[in-house]
C-alpha cells in the first residue's frame, strides 16, 4: 500500500478527532482499542476495515468519511 494512502488516512482520521474536541487517548477508549491504534494518524501502520469501523462509529461519521482523502 502506497505511504501515500496510510498518510491520508491518518489525515482524515486527526481532523474528526480534533473536530470534536478528543485526545488520541479518549478516540481509543470510545473505540475500545488501544491507543497505539489512533496513531494511525502518523500514516504509519495499514489499518484493518474493523478497526476503521470501530473508529468511525465513535466519530460518529460514515466509515467512508475516513477514507475520503484517499485516491
Amino acid at each position: 500500500m502506497p505511504l501515500d494512502t496510510l498518510t491520508a488516512f491518518g489525515t482524515r482520521l486527526r481532523e474528526l478527532r480534533e473536530e470534536r474536541g478528543l485526545s488520541q487517548e479518549k478516540l481509543a477508549e470510545m473505540a475500545d482499542l488501544h491507543r497505539n491504534y489512533v496513531q494511525l494518524e502518523r500514516g504509519k501502520s495499514n489499518v484493518s476495515l474493523l478497526t476503521i469501523v470501530k473508529l468511525a462509529r465513535s466519530l460518529n461519521v460514515k466509515p467512508v468519511k475516513l477514507v475520503e482523502l484517499v485516491r
